[in-house]
């Protein structure tokens, strides 16, 4: 899917846009920013709180663990959050349609976040709330800059939810 959005488009990866901000914004009418809002502003408010997590890989010697992608875990006694089975995302199967006689799976963990670690969801509580929405106000002066997404917004999104918004943000914009 993200393929064909971008068909045509010419894509850098591997860029810090913040680090190269004044080039890129250069480049486009409008920037979609989906990065932490605070370090847009360079932190200048202070820091939101993020949680962060960390994985481990595992090689199992099975061609089937869990039979789908991922499985969340929401009881108090086991440690991870999520396990994700990579090869049910595309590639399970060998060229005749054989599942492969291996499977790699990833355990995710729930960890605390500093900053330099990578934030992966908000911290939704009233301190941080408070200082998204002066963030916020230093947004909605940036006329060229859109901040969406989980980190851009501050806002925990499902994945339906956070496409729902981009579709809304999209036909807003367009």
């Amino acid at each position: 899917m993200v393929a064909n959005l971008l068909d045509g488009i010419e894509v850098q990866l591997g860029v810090d846009y913040l680090e190269k901000k004044a080039e890129f914004d250069t480049m486009a009418e409008k920037v979609i920013y989906t990065g932490p809002i605070d370090a847009y502003f360079d932190f200048k408010l202070g820091y939101l709180e993020y949680r962060s997590v960390r994985f481990e890989n595992e090689l199992l010697d099975k061609p089937n663990f869990q039979g789908n992608a991922a499985v969340n875990y929401t009881d108090r006694e086991t440690p991870w959050t999520r396990i994700i089975e990579h090869k049910w995302f595309e590639f399970g199967k060998d060229d005749q349609g054989n599942d492969l006689p291996k499977t790699v799976i990833s355990r995710e963990y729930s960890s605390e976040w500093k900053p330099g670690d990578e934030p992966y969801y908000p911290v939704n509580d009233e301190k941080n709330g408070a200082l998204y929405l002066k963030y916020k106000e230093l947004a909605d002066q940036e006329g060229k800059v859109i901040f969406g997404g989980r980190l851009g917004e501050y806002k925990y999104y499902d994945m339906d939810a956070v496409i729902a918004s981009a579709l809304a943000l999209c036909k807003k914009e367009l």
